[in-house]
């Protein structure tokens, strides 16, 4: 893989910031004036690839995901070898989808999506040149170096001024899908032991329900607050717990519900609105939280080694896939923030070794297993993580490429 200082030198010459909200695009760092004022350089003969391009019902994010079963370890690119980091079926054209995001399409041509900013080349003549719009197409050629180079060829309707149209300009694609992600950026995920100690929490319910979904009233134990403020209805699910040291590092907290403050007093009265789930007896209400996850960001290694663990998978499971969301035990206290791309890999587990010198010393029955002497095996890659919301000593992330199962305990570390 790349080096942190090579990303590092790279980055110096342009950083593409990317959207992670629908109402915002991909954006790219600024090239040198040489580069931003020469054409797109020719394709040299032979670099197209014989692959072909993904089907036309299939976006860039579709069709990275279906290429990732067999994906491993994309190698190390090199000064002297720049086409390596292409991937070999990248297409020459590509019209960039509905339902596209700036990962897939990256994943698409590159073996490390990260190292987008590195091939992207602005066209100063194209409106909004720092954004991919449905209808696009781009093209991949090589510079005279070999260098790989994608370029905005054709700019599709949605890029003609507004002013011209009667319909309003469409969005930019986002960096990943943002409806994978959405809960989490404006909402509680997780909680401290003291604000589960003093939070407001759900007593009962009105006609003595024993659950609660939308509509429904709640009563709620000390709970200050006006009529119509609005709180957040969490759900204590579990202790996150460190692996390495054992500590407890927070509480997983799922949204179940939305409550709007009807009536003061102690207890308090309270409407459910905009439930996700439903509302049980002993929930914990909290204010929103400030949303410190910003709408655009760069994906890129972390800027220090990081080595944790994944300690949780949303939702109640031990295994997750492609865009799903995870905990890992390393925060910003170690240098990850949102943007911050890590490779998980599975934790190799540990074998009795039964043979020596080519001959089999133990049987294979438990009895044998338990004093035959043990070896670790090695960690094996699965699949890639992308952090989209950071605390103190925990991140939440989301699995943007999976080719194998990933489970709680698995390893993620620098890519």
């Amino acid at each position: 893989m790349v080096s942190n200082q090579v990303l590092g030198a790279r980055a110096a010459a342009g950083v593409l910031i990317v959207s992670l909200a629908i109402s915002s695009g991909c954006a790219h760092t600024h090239r040198g004036e040489e580069a931003a004022q020469a054409p797109a350089p020719a394709a040299v003969p032979g670099a197209e690839s014989a692959a072909a391009p993904a089907p036309e019902e299939m976006t860039a994010t579709e069709a990275a995901i279906a290429a990732a079963g067999g994906a491993g370890p994309a190698p190390a690119a090199s000064a002297a070898e720049p086409a390596a980091v292409v991937n070999p079926g990248a297409p020459k054209h590509y019209t960039v989808k509905r339902g596209d995001t700036l990962w897939g399409i990256a994943s698409m041509y590159l073996k490390d999506p990260w190292l987008w900013p590195e091939v992207w080349v602005i066209n100063p003549q194209i409106p909004n040149p720092h954004l991919i719009y449905p209808g696009d197409t781009l093209a991949l050629a090589y510079g005279a170096d070999g260098r790989p180079l994608v370029s905005l060829e054709q700019a599709g309707a949605v890029r003609l001024d507004p002013r011209l149209r009667s319909t309003a300009l469409e969005n930019a694609i986002p960096t990943i899908p943002y409806s994978a992600i959405a809960a989490f950026l404006s909402r509680p995920s997780v909680m401290t032991e003291e604000q589960i100690r003093h939070a407001p929490y759900v007593l009962a319910f009105r006609d003595l329900h024993q659950v609660a979904g939308s509509g429904n009233e709640i009563y709620v134990r000390n709970l200050s607050a006006p009529e119509n403020a609005r709180f957040a209805v969490m759900h204590v699910a579990g202790r996150l717990v460190d692996p390495d040291d054992g500590k407890v590092v927070g509480y997983e907290g799922i949204y179940t519900a939305t409550a709007l403050v009807q009536r003061t007093g102690e207890p308090a009265k309270a409407l459910l609105i905009d439930p996700a789930r439903e509302t049980l007896q002993g929930d914990r209400l909290l204010a929103a939280e400030a949303n410190d996850t910003p709408t655009t960001f760069t994906p890129a290694p972390p800027k220090t080694q990081v080595a944790g663990r994944v300690i949780d998978v949303v939702g109640g499971t031990d295994l997750a896939g492609s865009f799903e969301v995870v905990v890992i035990n390393r925060g910003r206290r170690h240098g990850l923030e949102p943007g911050s791309v890590l490779a998980v890999y599975q934790y190799g587990d540990v074998v009795p070794d039964l043979y020596r010198g080519g001959r089999q010393i133990g049987d294979t029955n438990a009895g044998g297993r338990q004093f035959a002497p043990k070896v670790q095996l090695p960690n094996e890659r699965s699949g890639t993580l992308l952090v989209f919301k950071a605390y103190d000593r925990v991140s939440f992330g989301l699995i943007i490429g999976a080719s194998d199962t990933i489970h709680t305990l698995d390893v993620v570390r620098n890519p």
